[in-house]
C-alpha cells in the first residue's frame, strides 16, 4: 500500500507497509480448494519479504468445465452486406439515430476515460454504446464516433440465426488468420476489413500489415454470427500485434443481448505501451466490464497511436482466437524465416509470424478510481497543488505494464551529478517549523557564464510519479488527471484522459532573467495541439498566489508530425511574465499522447537543448572457474507433476498474484511483480544440506532467466511457530548461473546455514516473459564446459536480532508534524532507535526532513538508508537504474549527516533480490539489508474504524518471538501508540536499543555502561 502525504506545502509520497511480519504461517494439515486467479487481477501492492506459505494460494489453473461432447462449431457466416453507403451519425448524443440506410459498421466510437492511471483498463462500468449490427463491407470512411449514451438504429439485420450450440470448448477458436484478408473474410466466415480507412495493407508473409492513415479514423474490425463465449467455455481475447514502440490500441467487444437482437453494444479497452515486436496479447473477456459474453458478434482494433519516435507507423495484426478456459494459452509468436502458416496447438489454424524479436505482454486491469481534482482556471492560482492520488502500484506494477514500459522501464540515464542542481540548494528551518520562505535562485551574472537550468531529465519513474519530484526537487505532477504517465530512456510520455488532464513542473520563484527560455524535444502525431501556461509568484516568493500567461501551441508557432523534434518556449512571447519570480510550466488541454524530452531553461536568445548523458552500466567480476563434481548422490526436488506437491512430497505454491500454469511435468510461471515468489520446500521444518555441500543446484527451464534463486535458512530452533520463520536467505541472480535451459549453481554459493534448509525460492521477477520450469534437483556434477562464475557479495539479510535479549525499532520516513510527538516518545521512554530515511525529500527543504532527523542524530539515533526516491529496487530494468538510486541516496545521506556513509539499507516495499543486494555490497562493504519481524500494521488499521487492531498486531509479532519493528509515524493514531508499543515491548524483559547495536555491529556504539 502507498501513501501519500503533504509535506511542509509539497506532495511527498511516502511508503506504508502492507504486509504481515515477515514470516511463514503456520502450515495447515489440509490445503483448502484452489480457487482461480485471473491473469488479470493485480497483485498486492509489494511490500515484504515474506514468502509463500502452506497452504497454497489460491490455484492460476481455471477450474475444469464439463466434459464436451463434441468439438465447438464455428458460428455461422454472416450474410453479405446490403449495401456499402456508411451511416449518418446519430443527431444528438441522446435521441435516437436515424434509420441508416446500410449495413455498415459504424466508426468505432472513442472510448470512454479510464479510472486511474493504469496501463490498460476497461471503461467505467456502463461505459457503451448501442448500435445496430451490420455486416459490414463498405469503401467509405467511417462516420463520427457515436456518442457514449445509447443510440438505436433500427434497421434489421440482413439475417437473424440463432446462437452457436452450447457445446464445451476442446480447443482456443480461430477468430482470423488474415489469410482471407482480400476476400474480406474471416477464419469464421465473417466480415474482416479495414474499410480503407489505411494508408496501406498487405498480407505478405501470412501476416497483416498496415499503415494507419490517422488515429481517428483507421480500424479493422472482425465480425462473425453470435458467440456465447460463457457457455462453450472462452474467457479471453487472444492476438498477436505489433505497433511502434510506446504507441497504444484501444479494442472494441460488441456484443448483443440475445442472439436474436438486432442492436449490439459497444465495450472499450485500451491497451499501451507497444513493444515496437511481436507480442502476443491476451485481454479476459471480463476486461470489457458489463459486456454480455453470452452473446459476442464483434471485434474492431482502431486508435492506432504515434510511437516513441514517431517515425514508424507500421503495425501488424495475427492469430486472432477466443482462449479456451481448460486449454493452455497459444505460445509466443516464434520469429522463422517462412511466411508459410502452420497451425498452433489446440487452434484450428494460425500461421507463423514474420522474422523479429518476440515479446509476450500480459495485460492488468483495475477499476479502482482514482480522486482527481481540477486546477482552478482563473488567473490567480494556488502556486503548488497537492491532490492526494494513487501510486504504483495501485496502478499496474512499474515494468510488467505501462507505466513501467514492459521489459525496460524506468531508466533513462545519468544526470550531469549524482546530487540536484546546486542552483536549487536552500537551506532548511529549525524544527519544528517548516519553512515559509524559499530561497531565490540567483540570476546568472551574465550570459557567459550562464549554463542550463535543468528542471527535469526525466531520468527516474518513481521519482517523478510516487514523490512527485522534478530534477529541481520541485513539485511535478497530473494530480491524476491523466490516463498514464510513463518514463523512459529521458523521456516522459503523458497521455491524457481528456481534455481536463493537465500536467505541471514548478521551478520554485527562480530569478530566470538570464534566461531566454525553455527548450524541449516533443514527439506528438499530426494536428495534436495544447496550451502551455508559464506562472510567476506574485508578492513574496512563497505566496499561494501565481500570475499566469496561455498560450497555446499554435500560437507558439508550433507543428507536430509524430516525428521528435527540438521547440522552445521562448520567454519574450508571454507578454506580462515576471522572470524574477519564475513559478511553473503548466501544460493543458491535450487530446492525445504526448513526448517531452529532458526541459531546461536555455541561456541569453539562442536556443539550445539539454542532452542527457548516455546510460553507464557498472562493471562486475567476469572470472569463472571449472566445476569440480561431488560425491554426493542425486536429490530430487520437483518435477512439477502436482500443482501442490513437489517430488519429495513437500508443499510447494506462489505467493497470489503469480500466474502458473501446470502442464505435463512443467510449470509455466509468469509475473509483473518482482516482489512476489515461488517456493518448493525440501522438509516441514529444517533439512540438512550439508551432505551435499560440493553438488549443484540445477534448474530445467526455458523462456526468461531474469530472476533471483533463492536458498532459505530456517530459524535456530527449526520452529515455524517461532518469527522470523525463515529466519534469513540469500539470494543469487539465475541470469549469471544460466545457460539457454540450465541453470546450475553451486550450493557453496548460497551464504546460509544449510544444515536448516527449508527450501528454495524464484523471486526478484524483472520480466513479464514467462518462465516453463521442468526440474530442480541437487546434482553432483554439471557438464564439462559449465564454468561456474565468481560468487558476488550480497550483504547480510536480516529479519532479526542477533544480540540475546536484544528489542529494535526500526521507523521509517513519515510526516513532520509528528516528528517532535514522536522524539518526545522516544526520550521519555529512554531508548534509542533506528530511521530508515529517503533521500531526495532531505535534499528538499519544504519538507524539513534534514533538520529533523539531524536533531534525532544528536539524540543518539541511527540514520539508515531506505533507496533516493523508493522504487521496488529489484524491479528496476537494469543495475544502472539500481546503481543510480543507491549512488544519490548514499550522497544525499553524506551531504545531511556531515559525511555519514550508513550501512545499513532497508529495501522499499521489502522488495529484495540478487540484483539490488550485490550493486549494494558493490557500493558498500559488508551492508546489512534490514527487513523486520514485526509490524504494526498501520497500513491497514491506522485511518481505519478500528484503529487498535495496531496494537493488536504488535502483541501478536511480540508474542511469537518478532524483535525487528517496522512501522511509519504517518498517522495520528500510530504515534499515539507509540508508548504503548514500547511498554509492550519493554514488558518482554528485552532491553530496547538501535538496529546496529542490536546486531552487535562492532561500529555500533557502546549501549549504556558498556565499553567500546
Amino acid at each position: 500500500m502507498r501513501f501519500s502525504q503533504v509535506l511542509g506545502g509539497i506532495t511527498a509520497a511516502l511508503l506504508v507497509s502492507g504486509v504481515p511480519a515477515a514470516k511463514i504461517q503456520k502450515r495447515q494439515g489440509t490445503p483448502p480448494a484452489s480457487s482461480s486467479v485471473s491473469s488479470s487481477e493485480i497483485p498486492a501492492p509489494p511490500a515484504s519479504t515474506e514468502i509463500p506459505v502452506p497452504p497454497p494460494p489460491a490455484s492460476t489453473e481455471k477450474p475444469a468445465p464439463p466434459a464436451p461432447t463434441s468439438s465447438p462449431e464455428a458460428p455461422p457466416p454472416l450474410p453479405p452486406p446490403s449495401s456499402t453507403e456508411a451511416p449518418p451519425p446519430p443527431p444528438s448524443s441522446t435521441a435516437p439515430a436515424e434509420p441508416p440506410t446500410s449495413t455498415e459498421a459504424p466508426a468505432p466510437p472513442t472510448p470512454p476515460p479510464p479510472s486511474s492511471t493504469a496501463t490498460s483498463k476497461p471503461a467505467p462500468s456502463g461505459s457503451s454504446s448501442t448500435s445496430k449490427r451490420p455486416a459490414i463491407s463498405t469503401t467509405k470512411k467511417p462516420a463520427p464516433p457515436p456518442s457514449s449514451t445509447t443510440s438505436k438504429a433500427t434497421a434489421p439485420l440482413a439475417t437473424t440465426q440463432p446462437a452457436v450450440p452450447v457445446e464445451t470448448c476442446k480447443a482456443h477458436l480461430l477468430v482470423d488468420d488474415f489469410s482471407q484478408w482480400e476476400n474480406g473474410e474471416n477464419s469464421l466466415k465473417g466480415a474482416t476489413s479495414d474499410d480503407q480507412t489505411m494508408n496501406t495493407t498487405s498480407t505478405d508473409g501470412g501476416i497483416l500489415t498496415f499503415t494507419p492513415n490517422n488515429i481517428d479514423v483507421s480500424y479493422i474490425y472482425e465480425q462473425f454470427n453470435c458467440l456465447d463465449a460463457i457457455a462453450h467455455g472462452y474467457d479471453s481475447l487472444s492476438f498477436n500485434i505489433k505497433g511502434p514502440e510506446a504507441a497504444s490500441v484501444s479494442i472494441e467487444l460488441q456484443t448483443v443481448d440475445n442472439c436474436s437482437s438486432t442492436e449490439y453494444k459497444s465495450y472499450y479497452y485500451t491497451v499501451n505501451g507497444m513493444s515496437g515486436s511481436l507480442q502476443t496479447v491476451n485481454i479476459p473477456l471480463n476486461s470489457w466490464v458489463d459486456a454480455n459474453l453470452n452473446g459476442v458478434v464483434g471485434v474492431l482494433w482502431y486508435g492506432f497511436s504515434a510511437g516513441l519516435t514517431g517515425t514508424d507507423n507500421e503495425w501488424q495484426l495475427d492469430n486472432v482466437q477466443f482462449l479456451c478456459a481448460d486449454v493452455p494459452p497459444p505460445a509466443d509468436p516464434v520469429p522463422t524465416a517462412t511466411s508459410a502458416t502452420t497451425t498452433p496447438p489446440g487452434t484450428t489454424s494460425a500461421p507463423v509470424p514474420p522474422p523479429g524479436t518476440t515479446i509476450t505482454t500480459t495485460i492488468y486491469v483495475t477499476s479502482t478510481p482514482t480522486t482527481t481534482t481540477r486546477r482552478p482556471t482563473t488567473t490567480t492560482i494556488t502556486r503548488r497543488p497537492t491532490t492526494t492520488r494513487p501510486i504504483y502500484p495501485t496502478d499496474p506494477p512499474w515494468w510488467g505494464d505501462d507505466p513501467w514500459w514492459g521489459d525496460d522501464p524506468g531508466w533513462g540515464g545519468w544526470p550531469d551529478s549524482q546530487s540536484r542542481s546546486a542552483e536549487a540548494a536552500a537551506t532548511a528551518t529549525a524544527v519544528p517549523e517548516a519553512p515559509t520562505n524559499e530561497e531565490q535562485i540567483a540570476a546568472r551574472a551574465d550570459s557567459a557564464t550562464c549554463s542550463h537550468l535543468l528542471v527535469d531529465d526525466w531520468i527516474s519513474q518513481s521519482r517523478l510519479t510516487f514523490l512527485y519530484y522534478n530534477a529541481l526537487l520541485k513539485s511535478s505532477s497530473d494530480d491524476g488527471t491523466m490516463k498514464s504517465i510513463v518514463v523512459r530512456n529521458n523521456h516522459v510520455t503523458i497521455t491524457p484522459t481528456d481534455t481536463d488532464s493537465y500536467f505541471y513542473t514548478q521551478m520554485g520563484c527562480i530569478d530566470a532573467r538570464a534566461y531566454g527560455g525553455i527548450s524541449l524535444r516533443i514527439t506528438a502525431a499530426a494536428g495534436t495541439t495544447f496550451d502551455v501556461q508559464l506562472s510567476s509568484t506574485k508578492g513574496k516568493c512563497g505566496t499561494e498566489q501565481t500570475s499566469d500567461v496561455v498560450l497555446s501551441s499554435k500560437q507558439l508557432g508550433w507543428t507536430f508530425n509524430g516525428q521528435e523534434k527540438l521547440y522552445s518556449i521562448p520567454f519574450s512571447k508571454f507578454e506580462g511574465l515576471d522572470l524574477t519570480k519564475f513559478e511553473m510550466l503548466y501544460i493543458s488541454n491535450l487530446r492525445k499522447a504526448v513526448t517531452f524530452g529532458p526541459v531546461a531553461l536555455y541561456c541569453g536568445d539562442e536556443v539550445d537543448e539539454y542532452v542527457a548523458p548516455k546510460v553507464v552500466e557498472p562493471t562486475e567480476p567476469t572470472e569463472t572457474v571449472p566445476a569440480p563434481p561431488s560425491k554426493a548422490t542425486t536429490l530430487v526436488i520437483d518435477k512439477f507433476g502436482n500443482k501442490d506437491t513437489n517430488a519429495l512430497n513437500q508443499w510447494h505454491g506462489a505467493d497470489e498474484g503469480m500466474t502458473l500454469t501446470f502442464k505435463k511435468n512443467t510449470m509455466t510461471l509468469k509475473t509483473n511483480d518482482s516482489d512476489l515468489m515461488w517456493v518448493t520446500q525440501v522438509a516441514e521444518t529444517c533439512r540438512d544440506l550439508s551432505e551435499f555441500d560440493g553438488s549443484y543446484l540445477h534448474i530445467a527451464y526455458t523462456g526468461s532467466n531474469l530472476f533471483t534463486v533463492s536458498m532459505q535458512q530456517h530459524n535456530e530452533k527449526c520452529n515455524n511457530d517461532i518469527y522470523p520463520y525463515p529466519e534469513t536467505w540469500d539470494s543469487l541472480e539465475a541470469q549469471r548461473y544460466a545457460t539457454e535451459t540450465d541453470i546450475y549453481i553451486p550450493l557453496s554459493h548460497f551464504n546460509v546455514d544449510r544444515t536448516r534448509a527449508i527450501g528454495f525460492a524464484f523471486k526478484g521477477f524483472y520480466s513479464t516473459t514467462p518462465t516453463v520450469f521442468s526440474k530442480v534437483e541437487i546434482v553432483p556434477s554439471v557438464p564439462e564446459d559449465f564454468e561456474v562464475p565468481e560468487k558476488l557479495p550480497s550483504g547480510k539479510f536480516i529479519f532479526s536480532c542477533k544480540r540475546p535479549n536484544s528489542f529494535a525499532f526500526a521507523i521509517d520516513d513519515g510526516d513532520p508534524v509528528f516528528a517532535q510527538q514522536v522524539m518526545k516518545t522516544i526520550d521519555d521512554a529512554g531508548i534509542t532507535v533506528t530511521f530508515f530515511t529517503v533521500g531526495a525529500p532531505l535534499r528538499d527543504p519544504t519538507t524539513n526532513l534534514s533538520a529533523i532527523y539531524n536533531e534525532m542524530a544528536a539524540k543518539g539515533h541511527q540514520i539508515a538508508l531506505h533507496s533516493y526516491t523508493h522504487p521496488p529496487m529489484e524491479g528496476l530494468p537494469d543495475e544502472a537504474a539500481i546503481d543510480w538510486e543507491y549512488t544519490n541516496d548514499i550522497e544525499a545521506v553524506k551531504e545531511t549527516f556531515n559525511g555519514l556513509t550508513p550501512k545499513y539499507f532497508r529495501p522499499p516495499f521489502g522488495t529484495e533480490g540478487a540484483r539490488m543486494r550485490q550493486r549494494l555490497a558493490a557500493l558498500i562493504d559488508e551492508p546489512y539489508i534490514v527487513q523486520w519481524s514485526v509490524d504494526v500494521e498501520d497500513w491497514l488499521w491506522a485511518e481505519s474504524k478500528t484503529p487498535e487492531k495496531q496494537l493488536e498486531a504488535f502483541k501478536r509479532d511480540v508474542a511469537a518471538g518478532g524483535d525487528i519493528v517496522v512501522m511509519h509515524y504517518l498517522y495520528n493514531s500510530t504515534v499515539s501508540y507509540l508508548k504503548q508499543f514500547i511498554e509492550i515491548a519493554k514488558a518482554t524483559g528485552k532491553q530496547l536499543m538501535r538496529v546496529d547495536q542490536c546486531l552487535m555491529d562492532p561500529n555500533a556504539p557502546p549501549l549504556p555502561g558498556e565499553e567500546k
